[in-house]
């Protein structure tokens, strides 16, 4: 019996030893099952084992130009010649230690455009999901500043930077847009003779039967050092158009940096055709693997706009469509079983859960149009009116008649 029992317990050893157990301490009166925390993988790790992609394939690639870095030699004299000039100025230290130094905002805009505004920008672009929808897996860094801004009225410019929110009402004529169009891209030094660019307005949200087309909003080809007027319009302005109930649209202004003059004949739309939309469908990915060896980007802007009640006529008189309105169809609320006594809530908005809200909304009106002169209108508001008391009436119908005078809750709706 003593050997059986020592082979017994040897056994028991050995199976513990070589299985890994699924019980391990306590932790505050809990029993742990599985891996602990700091062992265990997470969420994410578990899911990039499970969904692995080759980095070859999934890797981003930069279309744009790249950024030259001066060397630390022309960067210590830059620095150098700046401390010099600062001591030179025996004014500007009185002025910092009496606090009236005044900083000149224009030149921080023009270091920031020159420095690190094309990163952000790029930031802001990748946020926005705009490098995907436009150019599948590859981006780049907008290396030219472009200004554009719309004429809303006659004394208000409205810019457009860093999807900032414009109106179709606002954007209804073609913005002024200026660029540096005689600055090489990558050495930041005047170009030799003449170039060339070419602006295109999209709007990658707004087709209304290819998720993946776009409408191309503006086309200007083969811009002379950077002048917009003097450029080829391929394809006129049209203002931006999002229907009602889409939420807002993005409108994107890429610029494209051209090796030579180029022929957009084929591309042309003629006046018969401004408001042919089948005619303006676009697709910014097929349009630039066709010309990559003689465009590339060199700059970006974006902002986003939304429905407005001018767009009703814009529809009918210039698109010549009936006006498309987009709602969400809401599931039918979820109602328990009525009970016969419902404890701690209002009795009149329980039992109207239970009807008809079109009878519900239409009982209601009718109650406020009892109350409606038909020449003097309704009756006028108090002027205070929780100094007025509500005497011997249920605590239900109290809380209604205090939500009528105060215009809150159901009361909104007419």
């Amino acid at each position: 019996m003593a050997l059986s029992n020592i082979l017994f317990k040897a056994q028991l050893q050995q199976s513990i030893r070589y299985t890994t157990p699924l019980i391990f301490a306590s932790r505050q009166g809990h029993t742990v099952r599985g891996k602990p925390p700091g062992v265990a993988k997470t969420i994410e790790q578990r899911l990039q084992d499970e969904n692995v992609e080759d980095p070859e394939l999934t890797a981003r690639i930069n279309i744009g130009f790249p950024k030259l870095k001066t060397t630390r030699s022309e960067q210590f004299k830059e620095r150098i010649s700046h401390i010099k000039a600062q001591r030179v100025d025996g004014e500007l230290e009185k002025k910092a230690r009496s606090n009236q130094l005044l900083i000149d905002l224009s030149e921080v805009q023009k270091d920031y455009a020159k420095t690190t505004r094309g990163y952000d920008l790029r930031i802001l672009a990748d946020h926005y999901g705009i490098f995907e929808d436009l150019f599948g897996a590859a981006y780049f860094v907008p290396r030219v500043n472009l200004n554009i801004q719309y004429q809303a009225t006659e004394d208000t410019l409205i810019p457009v930077y860093n999807g900032n929110i414009i109106k179709p009402l606002e954007a209804r004529q073609a913005p002024t847009v200026t660029f540096d169009g005689t600055t090489d891209p990558i050495t930041n030094k005047p170009i030799n003779g003449e170039s060339y660019w070419t602006l295109i307005a999209t709007n990658p949200d707004g087709h209304f039967t290819a998720n993946d087309k776009e409408y191309v909003h503006w086309f200007v080809g083969n811009i002379p050092n950077g002048d917009v007027k003097k450029g080829d319009v391929v394809v006129n302005y049209l203002p931006p158009f999002p229907p009602k109930g889409i939420g807002y649209q993005r409108f994107i202004f890429v610029l494209y940096k051209q090796n030579k003059k180029m022929d957009f004949s084929s591309l042309k739309l003629s006046a018969e055709d401004y408001v042919n939309l089948e005619k303006r469908t676009f697709k910014t990915y097929d349009f630039y693997r066709q010309h990559q060896d003689d465009i590339t980007p060199a700059g970006l802007a974006f902002y986003q706009t939304n429905y407005d009640k001018s767009l009703t006529k814009f529809y009918h008189d210039v698109l010549n469509l009936k006006e498309p309105i987009f709602e969400y169809d809401f599931p039918e609320p979820y109602l328990a079983d009525q009970k016969f006594f419902p404890l701690k809530q209002a009795f009149n908005l329980y039992m109207d859960r239970h009807r008809d809200i079109k009878q519900v909304n239409k009982e209601y009106l009718e109650r406020k149009l009892a109350k409606t002169h038909p020449f003097n209108g309704p009756n006028k508001p108090l002027k205070y009116p929780n100094a007025h008391p509500i005497k011997d009436t249920p605590s239900w119908l109290r809380t209604e008649i205090r939500k009528e005078r105060l215009k809150l809750g159901r009361i909104n709706d007419y």
